[in-house]
C-alpha cells in the first residue's frame, strides 16, 4: 500500500537552541568533574583512557560556546 502523504520537514525552530547548547555544556563539564572523581580508583591504563576522553570534552565544550554565540548571535538578529 503507497503511503500518498507528503513528508514535509519540520520548521526550523532555534529558538531554544541557545539553552540547549548551555545545558550541553553544563553536563559535558559535570561529567569532567565525575571523572576526576573516579580516576582516584582507576588503574594507570584506565586514567589514561579517562584523560584523553576529558580533553575530548573540553573540546567539545570550546566547540559548544562557540555555537552558542553564533546562535545568540542570530537570535538577536531576527534569526535571518
Amino acid at each position: 500500500m503507497a503511503n500518498n502523504k507528503q513528508h514535509r520537514p519540520n520548521p526550523d525552530d532555534r529558538s531554544d537552541n541557545v539553552e540547549k547548547l548551555q545545558s550541553m555544556v553544563q553536563n559535558t563539564i559535570e561529567n569532567i568533574e565525575e571523572s576526576h572523581e573516579s580516576m582516584q580508583f582507576a588503574g594507570p591504563e584506565e586514567r589514561e583512557q579517562i584523560e584523553a576522553k576529558n580533553h575530548r570534552r573540553e573540546e567539545s565544550i570550546e566547540a559548544f560556546r562557540a555555537e552558542i554565540k553564533d546562535e545568540a548571535s542570530s537570535r538577536e538578529n531576527g534569526f535571518k
